[in-house]
């Protein structure tokens, strides 16, 4: 249970939980606020929604109705990816803001460089604008950290050299046999904290056999094993669960993978047949 509270550090001091819950197609109401509700119940200290995911209101909801002190509760959330213009992105915060009802926003992204039905379009310029709006959100004390999901190396580099506040953080997709290290290797060059979502490939890289060998020489199951490895790698893992089962397993992460496990782990490719890799 230690590992959902132990910390990473993020470039302006800001400390979050080194394992999210995430809430990604869990749909508003009573599925969302059960399932952050047993998360926070089994010892989550980080919760990551966005408002593209239409929950904030359960999620929110959960989080006020758990008793646990606000400051105790890292929440991230999101700036929809086809607010490109400071107008949609000023509109889009103040209605993130309102849903949660937490009274600030622990950190907040940018969904994607690029809107959902132009998947992989050049939208450099708009994003500098947008990312002026972030910047001042953060500046304004209702966002305690700043950063950016699903952006490529053309599209981190464009923001960093055009930001005056640096993203402190990258979301992106990462499971075992897809890791986009291109990507990563940008971010952490930059001094990003990146997160890892999708850690089981939404459920595909259950059924990898090579990756139940490594899981039963542990004697814990495969999500653990994912789980595991995204941390060992430096990053943030993101799991979402709606069964108590399943987010109670996802808490038990005290164990290490061996250097030799882990380059057998490297070593696999294609381990989820099935997944929508968010590539482009």
């Amino acid at each position: 249970m230690a590992v959902l509270t132990e910390t990473y550090t993020l470039p302006n001091g800001v400390k979050i939980p080194q394992v999210g819950f995430g809430t990604w197609q869990i749909p508003n109401g009573e599925a969302a606020y059960n399932a952050v509700a047993e998360a926070l119940r089994q010892g989550y200290r980080h919760i990551d929604t966005a408002h593209g995911y239409g929950n904030e209101e359960s999620v929110g909801k959960a989080i006020r109705d758990s008793g646990i002190p606000r400051d105790q509760i890292f929440v991230t959330s999101k700036l929809p990816a086809g607010a490109k213009t400071a107008e949609a992105a000023q509109e889009a915060f103040e209605e993130s803001m309102s849903r949660l009802n937490l009274g600030y926003i622990d950190m907040y992204l940018i969904h994607a460089p690029w809107p959902w039905d132009d998947f992989g379009g050049d939208y450099r310029e708009q994003n500098r604008v947008v990312w002026q709006q972030m910047e001042g959100f953060y500046k304004s004390k209702k966002v305690h950290a700043i950063g950016i999901s699903n952006f490529n190396v053309r599209d981190q580099e464009d923001l960093y050299a055009h930001c005056t506040i640096k993203p402190m953080a990258l979301q992106l997709q990462y499971y075992i046999g897809f890791t986009e290290d291109d990507n990563v290797q940008c971010a952490k060059a930059n001094g990003l904290l990146v997160e890892a979502f999708s850690p089981l490939a939404t459920g595909f890289l259950l059924n990898n056999a090579a990756v139940q060998a490594v899981a039963d020489h542990y004697h814990v199951g495969v999500a653990q094993v994912a789980l595991r490895y995204v941390l060992q790698k430096g990053l943030l893992p993101l799991p979402k669960a709606v069964s108590p089962a399943h987010i109670e397993a996802n808490t038990q992460l005290d164990f290490t993978i061996s250097e030799a496990d882990m380059q057998v782990l490297d070593a696999l490719e294609d381990t989820a047949p099935g997944e929508d890799n968010n590539r482009y």
